[in-house]
């Protein structure tokens, strides 16, 4: 059974900086496309950026977040930096097969962590 285990949510203030990290297995970390997706309270899920052959963000945070994978660890990162109060969601690490489906739609992830919260003050 596939596991993305995330880690690194918290309260942060503003224009601050939180890493996040989802440690999965070895073949999931270096066969299959991963990423981000948030969910905030009374709102849909969203993309939040993809490592997939090349590196995708949405526009809301291109910039100030930055994703990345350590094949040593067997872990994707999301550096998130310059923290808005708009950024306060549920952050969610996906997978799915490499090159399947949209990159963008949450329905074509295969696997989902179990969320960690993240919540940016003003």
């Amino acid at each position: 059974q596939v596991q993305l285990a995330e880690s690194g949510g918290g309260l942060v203030q503003a224009g601050g900086s939180l890493r996040l990290s989802c440690a999965t297995s070895e073949h999931i970390a270096r066969t299959y496309d991963m990423g981000w997706f948030r969910q905030a309270p009374g709102k849909e899920r969203e993309f939040v950026a993809v490592d997939s052959w090349r590196k995708y963000y949405a526009d809301s945070v291109k910039g100030r977040f930055t994703i990345s994978r350590d094949d040593a660890k067997n872990t994707l990162y999301l550096q998130m930096n310059s923290l808005k109060p708009e950024d306060t969601a549920e952050y969610y690490c996906v997978a799915k097969e490499l090159f399947s489906g949209s990159i963008y739609s949450a329905q074509d992830y295969e696997y989902w962590g179990q969320g960690t919260r993240v919540t940016v003050s003003s």
